[in-house]
């Protein structure tokens, strides 16, 4: 048989540790996989090379019969897969899944865990995962050795929609969660303070693992509503106040509306339209520390009177006269 140097093949020599002759296959398997060299045979080709080879190394058992054994240590493998002991006395050892990576005796002996580990559980080559886990995979006639990986349920994200009252005082949500033909309630607590876009985390609460995984996770996407007299900035509210002329030019005082209710502010004379009053600690609590608030900030909107009495035209005419000296 013809002998085939599977450590020059992944560029590795016989004392390489198992963690090497692993990290040496992905840098490997990566970078000649088809479907980062689409229509490249050459690469093709040499990935083909890269599992056969790693087929034997990665494997201990295979390994220690491909050093003692040379290139007649297949012959041994084939002998053991038909029940026959082989030198040694050991009989066959765990079952396991011939998959194939193309071509003609392009099979290779990897599990779905392996193949996790190698290209990682966002499925960066789809078509790869297609090829070995969509139905092109056959069964050695054996059990397969190891039990099937546990995965995480998927997570769920369902959006809400809040008022700014329930976004300041914080608020509950009940969703229906439907999977596999049944559907459950759960109650979601969306803490105070929460902002337009945030998303709530309600840790166990999605679709089920599979083969004893953890479930996944849900989120609430907030959306809160337009509010018709406050505009919000980060923590901290911004409102109009009306000030009537009168008040805005000699001073006085105007009722500020919250969240919560009403507070007074002090007018001072001459105060013109448009001046922006802070009021401390009026705006929207912060997430988890309910005590520390925003601020409201209030801008003055003067009202100029609409109609005037024979009395107040007066007082305005005499006003421009001494406005006019």
């Amino acid at each position: 048989m013809e002998f085939k140097d599977y450590y020059q093949t992944l560029g590795v020599s016989k004392t390489s540790s198992d963690k090497e002759i692993k990290q040496a296959y992905r840098k490997l398997a990566r970078k000649f996989h088809p479907d980062v060299n689409p229509g490249d045979k050459s690469a093709e080709g040499r990935f083909k090379e890269i599992n056969e080879a790693y087929e034997v190394l990665g494997d201990p058992d295979k390994r220690r019969k491909y050093d003692e054994l040379g290139a007649n240590w297949r012959m041994y493998e084939q002998a053991e897969q038909q029940g026959q002991p082989w030198p040694g006395g050991a009989g066959f050892g765990q079952g396991a899944w011939n998959v194939n990576v193309g071509g003609p005796g392009g099979y290779r002996t990897m599990s779905e865990e392996e193949m996790r580990d190698l290209f990682g559980n966002e499925d960066p080559f789809s078509d790869f995962f297609r090829t070995f886990f969509g139905g092109q995979a056959r069964e050695a006639g054996r059990p397969r050795g190891r039990a099937s990986r546990m995965q995480k349920g998927r997570d769920i994200e369902h959006e809400v929609e809040l008022t700014l009252e329930e976004a300041f005082h914080g608020a509950t949500r009940r969703l229906s969660i439907k999977q596999g033909g049944h559907a459950r309630s759960v109650d979601v607590r969306i803490p105070a303070g929460v902002k337009d876009g945030s998303r709530v985390r309600a840790a166990g609460e999605g679709e089920s693992g599979a083969n004893g995984g953890a479930a996944g996770d849900l989120y609430l996407r907030v959306r809160i509503r337009p509010h018709p007299v406050f505009e919000r900035r980060g923590n901290d509210l911004h409102t109009k106040v009306s000030v009537a002329l009168a008040t805005a030019v000699l001073g006085g005082e105007a009722q500020v509306p919250t969240i919560t209710g009403s507070v007074r502010l002090k007018i001072p004379e001459t105060t013109q339209s448009g001046q922006v009053f802070r009021l401390k600690g009026h705006g929207m609590p912060s997430i988890g520390k309910p005590d520390e608030r925003g601020d409201l900030y209030a801008a003055v909107d003067v009202q100029l009177p609409r109609t005037l009495t024979p009395e107040q035209r007066e007082h305005y005419e005499a006003l421009s006269k001494l406005e006019s000296r």
